[in-house]
């Protein structure tokens, strides 16, 4: 009896053509993976550490029937300049005070008190946002 072969040897004449393209793909995956995950680190980066501006409203103090007084801290970069709109209500919710805090110091954090001059008496006070000079709004 004479023992019949089905097929070659297992790598004696080389890899298989699958088994080289199952190669290539694994290749070109890990490839494009590293570059997905190094696309998501630079925007999660970009995200996190790229706010050079933020502001925060402590608190407002109603002074008189025409005067509000508004503790606002404004953390930013060195070297970012821009300015922050507040304005006031009235109990209606009628804007009757607005201001612009113009910002353009040399230090991270500004903490100040500010002086809002209203038409009427007002109840609250709103920070409608902060922009610098840039044009990025926050």
């Amino acid at each position: 009896m004479t023992a019949v072969r089905e097929a070659l040897p297992e790598n004696r004449y080389g890899r298989s053509a699958d088994q080289r393209a199952d190669r290539k793909l694994k290749i070109i995956g890990s490839v494009l993976g590293v570059a997905l995950l190094g696309v998501v680190g630079w925007i999660g980066y970009d995200y996190v550490g790229g706010k050079g501006l933020s502001a925060e409203m402590i608190k407002f103090k109603v002074v008189s029937d025409s005067r509000v007084e508004v503790h606002l801290e404004v953390r930013k970069d060195r070297d970012a300049k821009g300015y922050c709109t507040l304005r006031s209500l009235s109990e209606e919710g009628a804007e009757v005070a607005r201001k612009d805090f113009r910002f353009d110091g040399d230090t991270d954090r500004i903490d100040q008190v500010l002086t809002l001059r209203t038409t009427s008496r007002a109840t609250a006070v709103e920070l409608l946002g902060c922009t610098d000079d840039g044009g990025a709004s926050r």
